[in-house]
């Protein structure tokens, strides 16, 4: 089965409540040698595009001759092909009408009574089925989408931004080492190269490029295929060099990522190392966060896409899921929400969600508000830094700067100091040439679209009725800034009580008011149910899981080492353990990673090679391992049993010659083992608050003031005022947080419903 375990329940979001529904699963219930409908492309209630790649198994004593499929009715029979071996039919079932259809198997044509049955929701292939209302307003922009070629894809057809499918053949140049559009299909170019895949055959380096709209973004998928020799691809007769294995990339970025269709990629599918190797990939615009900042929206996407390539090309051993920075949390996230849909998972540059960003990067706004442009409590630059956590000021700062995508005010002017990559505080940012009159600005278009990470994912969080705006997680209510440099000794009460009685918070448009910032129950709760809060014990508990330094710099560009941290402990924290979760350590720092475009350093792309080739390796023979056991263990078991020795904690020497030092990896930043002494990792503002590593936290509950939990001695003045500060108490880090839950899996914010 592709999807484990999804056909056996789904959920519904209705009405802010959850409801646990058990699905049809096509089962008759005369035991295991029974009559079976299952689909493979898609779960039951999930299907788009009118049409579905399923099979139905057939008991042993049956006579397959005389089987019928019906589907509403009608005879589909001859869609499907039987195969003795496996008792079972199995094809691309079409024609299926929008919303409910029914589908039964008989044992004759005459047959009365089915021997299953399993209803089948179909939905359009523009969306939406999981991530609630289509956002509006949605820009098309099909004509900057650039082929190989050069050409675009040309207008949009309808108001969904569809274009009609198309397919481009592209080969791998030998002499040129790139590739170029294949002007014929009916023979091969003269300077064309040769590859070898992993299955061992070698074929004409010649790859199909499929593009078409799904979901309203632009989808593509790669795969070698030769069309002056082979048919086009069916699920019976997938391209002969394809080794079975798919790809999900996902681009970068977050911010501007919003109200548009994506005019490109972000992660070119034409990878001429996995192409070259047999590995199919597919993405879509909207699985590039700079397109679209909504990881739901993303999930569904990546649902839709690989139902597509399955109903193409067939079904695949098994599917994993790659990306870096944006593209590692999208992936983090799709796997975790969306069990059954990603085997295996590759990462680098890491964060828990982009959710994790925007709210550490509010706590180090506001404390950049109170230190910069206030600072009555005469802090050192020392304390400064001791009281947020990381390595230095600038650190501080490139963090703080990520605070404006929470910030639908364009042009807002902070005091926050530029920094060497990053433009300043770019509130209220959208993507270049997207239309004036629809951007939100108080005075002039109160009611226009909001540029925030919250607005753009206003279906998961929520909308205030008040005022139509996203509804926010973020709270702050008990939060003891800077308590751990108090406890230390670095900063004094008196600086203490000055900055928590001044910190404020952040009102629905992001400006400062005195008042601290207060979450409602329902937003918290949609937030960790949905999964846009990674939680780590959904799909994330049972497959591999590979996490790359990549860029480590601790100085600044904000991709700090604890956001790994904190991915890590989310999963240790749901699943008690983090044994199918690798960590390794060693990465550029940014002006010398060609990433960020910096100038890479000999030992930088030495110790890169070697940690991206062996990261590879690793991951596809572990997941590779597992999907072959066709044992009934439970799958953490297969995983578990099938971990390559490979497959351990571990960093990496940058030198010309790098070598592995394998050890458990810690989060610290002393020199307490070999690890971190190479690569130390720092703190985070909430974290110094008292709060936990995995930064899950959104809204604490609270205690009563204790002076046992202080180090220092308040005189009576300064505890009233610490208790006028907090008259409701202070953050208690040793429970779950208020609505705090797991993620509940293949969550529907509508339409979709299991009938």
């Amino acid at each position: 089965m592709v999807f484990d375990g999804i056909l056996k329940t789904a959920v519904i979001f209705c009405s802010a409540t959850i409801l646990a529904v058990a699905a049809e699963t096509g089962l008759s219930e005369n035991g295991e040698n029974s009559w079976n409908i299952e689909t493979l492309s898609t779960p039951p209630h999930l299907v788009t595009g009118g049409d579905v790649f399923l099979a139905v198994t057939i008991p042993d004593d049956t006579d397959p001759e005389p089987v019928t499929v019906r589907l509403n009715g009608a005879d589909v029979t001859d869609s499907l092909r039987f195969s003795r071996e496996e008792r079972r039919f199995s094809g691309l079932v079409s024609g299926l009408v929008s919303g409910e259809n029914s589908l039964k198997v008989y044992g004759s044509p005459d047959s009365k009574t089915p021997g299953a049955a399993l209803l089948l929701e179909n939905h359009p292939v523009t969306g939406p089925i999981l991530s609630g209302p289509h956002q509006d307003p949605f820009v098309c922009q099909t004509e900057q989408f650039k082929l190989p070629d050069g050409s675009t894809l040309g207008p949009a057809i309808d108001d969904d931004c569809s274009i009609e499918p198309r397919v481009d053949y592209v080969y791998f140049s030998d002499p040129q080492q790139r590739f170029k559009p294949l002007d014929s299909i009916n023979q091969l170019p003269d300077d064309i190269a040769t590859t070898e895949t992993t299955t061992g055959l070698t074929v004409p380096f010649i790859v199909r490029l499929e593009t078409r709209t799904i979901n309203r973004g632009v989808y593509q998928s790669t795969v070698l295929h030769d069309p002056t020799r082979e048919q086009q691809p069916t699920p019976f007769s997938p391209p002969r060099a394809w080794n079975k294995r798919l790809i999900a990339i996902h681009g970068f970025g977050c911010p501007r990522g919003w109200y548009r269709q994506g005019e490109a990629q972000g992660v070119n599918p034409l990878d001429a190392e996995r192409l070259g190797e047999g590995y199919a990939l597919f993405t879509n615009t909207l699985n590039h966060p700079t397109n679209s900042c909504n990881p739901v929206l993303a999930g569904e996407t990546t649902m839709m896409g690989k139902e597509h390539f399955i109903e193409t090309m067939g079904v695949p051993d098994f599917t994993v899921s790659i990306g870096s920075s944006g593209g590692a949390y999208t992936s983090l996230q799709i796997a975790d929400a969306f069990p059954g849909l990603i085997d295996g998972v590759l990462i680098g540059s890491t964060f828990p969600d982009a959710l994790s960003i925007a709210l550490s990067a509010m706590d180090a706004h506001l404390l950049a508000h109170y230190f910069l442009d206030n600072n009555s409590g005469d802090f050192s630059e020392s304390q400064i830094v001791a009281v947020s956590g990381f390595k230095n000021a600038r650190a501080w700062y490139d963090l703080a700067l990520q605070a404006a995508r929470t910030d639908p005010v364009s042009g807002r002017e902070v005091s926050i100091p530029k920094s060497h990559f990053l433009r300043g505080y770019q509130s209220g940012w959208w993507a270049e040439g997207m239309p004036d009159d629809i951007r939100y600005s108080l005075q002039e278009n109160p009611d226009g679209a909001r540029a925030t990470i919250f607005d753009t994912a206003k279906n998961i969080y929520g909308t205030d009725p008040d005022t139509g705006f996203a509804k926010r997680p973020f709270d702050n209510t008990g939060v003891q800034y800077g308590l751990n440099a108090l406890n230390q000794g670095i900063i004094t009460v008196a600086q203490f009580l000055d900055l928590n009685a001044s910190i404020g918070g952040f009102d629905n448009n992001a400006n400062f008011v005195a008042e601290r910032s207060i979450a409602d129950s329902d937003t918290l709760k949609r937030t960790y149910q949905s999964g846009i809060s990674l939680s780590g014990g959904g799909g994330l508990a049972d497959i591999p899981v590979i996490d790359l330094s990549h860029l480590y710099d601790e100085d600044e560009l904000y991709h700090y080492q604890w956001f790994h941290f904190a991915a890590r402990e989310r999963m240790k924290n749901l699943n008690g353990h983090t044994d199918n979760h690798v960590m390794w350590r060693g990465g550029g720092a940014a002006r010398e990673h060609p990433q960020v475009g910096g100038e890479p350093s000999p030992e930088l792309l030495a110790m890169t090679e070697v940690i991206d080739r062996k990261s590879w390796q690793t991951l596809i023979a572990w997941v590779a391992r597992y999907k072959e056991d066709t044992g009934t263990d439970p799958q953490l078991d297969k995983v578990l049993r099938h971990k390559p020795d490979a497959a351990r904690d571990g960093c990496f020497t940058k030198a010309l010659t790098p070598q592995f030092i394998a050890e458990q990896q810690t989060f610290s930043r002393e020199a307490d083992s070999q690890c971190n002494t190479l690569w130390p990792s720092w703190s985070f503002v909430r974290r110094e608050a008292g709060g936990p590593l995995d930064a899950n936290t959104l809204k604490c509950r609270l205690k009563p003031l204790s002076r046992s939990d202080y180090r220092v001695d308040f005189t009576a003045s300064q505890w009233r005022q610490l208790e006028a500060i907090f008259p409701e108490g202070v953050c208690d880090w040793s429970k779950p947080g208020i609505g705090q839950q797991p993620v509940v899996p293949w969550l529907s914010h509508g339409p979709a419903v299991l009938k």
